[in-house]
């Protein structure tokens, strides 16, 4: 880990609540200058006699002029978020009572935050690693129950613990090693090898297991998204409508009526859907705008990360089986729903179609099996991937560098089968501890923590 960066020893200021009207503005500070600052503004009491963790009320007064009457929370370095002086003043939510107070704390001789830099400092005085401070501002992001949880178990360290573990079993057999070649002409060993091989493999699997659990991690963060495809007066722009439960979508009864791509998000179980309702596609067309419209709708199904087919009860089944194919050929991940039912009985309708055992039958404008089609939807997503209570990679930067560290263990791996000796083991050892390194931030550099922390917001 870096040790304290230069120019990190001044105080920082910034609003922690969002811009705008509201009951209450939080203003925090930290550094080791933020309870003389705030106390030369606070006359009721001397903050710095005052210990850790209290809440004081009084009024804020600058240059002979009374600003505000607030609450200060008071935190004493080490036993505070950032591990420095914190100061958190609630004040009226008055944007204008906002800036008076954060102009007298700049003119006391605070400076403006950097996005996340309170975060950045808790990482840099060791209150949090790498991978805990980012879960921060997973979970500032998060909209969904399933995201909540995954952030919320990094910020916990359950992601940190496994690395951690990985790195201490890596560490204790990479010092044995190193040993050896300190007596390389003695030609003794002092790393058992057979057992090496064991944790290698182990770490393999387990890092496999972190590299798979992405796929749903990706999902969890940024939704799925999906394309209603299908022919025109399919029932497609209907079956959107059915779906968000309003009048989304302009239906009718003449084909053709969806002219462009329409978007809208759908929460199911906690995975968003980025439903994207799409012109009707058919081969040819002397319309120019529904021409374009169908251009668009075919450039969505190749964007899109599943695709609903949606075939009607009345489509002849070699056309449905021609069309299942010509999917399957292309590698398209989609799942086909046979609309209009209704038209017909439901028990003529599952005989019809029972060859199609995967298919979801429904009726999107008497909103029949709409429930079945979402858990269909949900398992679609889900299949392959068994998430239990392990933990999930949602963060493209983990994501990398768990790439490296299976390939080092890979390199290592081998190593062992071909009984090399220590000297060329040790080198893929440390790059896989480098890698591991970076994960957890052992391992960084100032600029990338700039990267990471840039994407912050201000205030934390």
């Amino acid at each position: 880990m870096l040790g304290k960066l230069a120019g990190w020893d001044d105080t920082i200021v910034a609003l922690a609540t969002p811009p705008g009207i509201g009951a209450i503005g939080v203003l925090r500070l930290s550094g080791k200058q933020s309870i003389s600052i705030t106390n030369a503004l606070f006359p009721s009491r001397d903050l710095a006699a005052q210990p850790s963790h209290t809440l004081h009320v009084g009024f804020l007064q600058h240059q002979g002029r009374l600003l505000d009457e607030v609450v200060l929370a008071l935190y004493k370095a080490p036993r505070s978020y950032t591990g420095e002086e914190v100061v958190e003043i609630s004040c009226h939510g008055s944007p204008y009572i906002q800036d008076l107070i954060l102009q007298a704390l700049l003119q006391g001789g605070a400076r403006l935050a950097k996005p996340g830099e309170f975060t950045q400092r808790a990482f840099l005085n060791g209150k949090l690693d790498l991978t805990q401070a980012e879960a921060v501002a997973d979970i500032i992001a998060s909209n969904t129950e399933a995201s909540r949880k995954t952030a919320l178990s990094s910020l916990r360290g359950g992601f940190s613990h496994d690395l951690r573990a990985l790195r201490e079993q890596l560490l204790r057999f990479s010092s044995l090693i190193e040993l050896e070649l300190d007596f390389s002409q003695e030609d003794v060993e002092f790393a058992d090898r057979a057992q090496f091989f064991e944790l290698i493999s182990d770490a393999e699997s387990r890092t496999l297991t972190l590299l798979e659990s992405f796929r749903l991690g990706n999902v969890i963060k940024n939704g799925v998204q999906v394309a209603i495809v299908g022919k025109p007066n399919a029932g497609k722009s209907t079956l959107l409508n059915t779906l968000l439960n309003e009048n989304r979508a302009i239906v009718s009864e003449i084909a053709g009526t969806t002219r462009d791509t329409i978007e809208e998000i759908l929460n199911i179980e906690g995975i968003l859907f980025r439903l994207v309702d799409t012109a009707g596609i058919r081969q040819h067309t002397a319309d120019i705008i529904e021409g374009m419209g169908v251009e668009r709708s075919l450039e969505k199904i190749r964007q899109a990360d599943l695709v609903i087919y949606l075939f009607e009860a009345s489509d002849e089944l070699e056309e449905i089986v021609s069309k299942i194919a010509e999917l399957q050929r292309q590698g398209t991940r989609f799942l086909a729903v046979i609309n209009k039912i209704d038209l017909a009985g439901e028990v003529v309708m599952r005989e019809k179609f029972s060859q199609f055992k995967d298919a979801v039958l429904i009726s999107a404008k008497v909103k029949r099996h709409i429930e079945s089609l979402k858990s269909a939807l949900v398992n679609k997503v889900l299949s392959g991937y068994h998430s239990g209570e392990g933990t999930i990679v949602t963060n493209v930067r983990h994501y990398q560098a768990l790439q490296n560290v299976l390939s080092s263990l890979s390199e290592v791996k081998k190593g062992l089968l071909e009984k090399i000796p220590g000297d060329l083991l040790a080198p893929d050892i440390r790059r896989c501890l480098h890698f591991i390194g970076e994960i957890t931030g052992e391992i960084t550099s100032e600029d990338q923590l700039d990267y990471i922390f840039s994407k912050f917001c201000i205030g934390k």
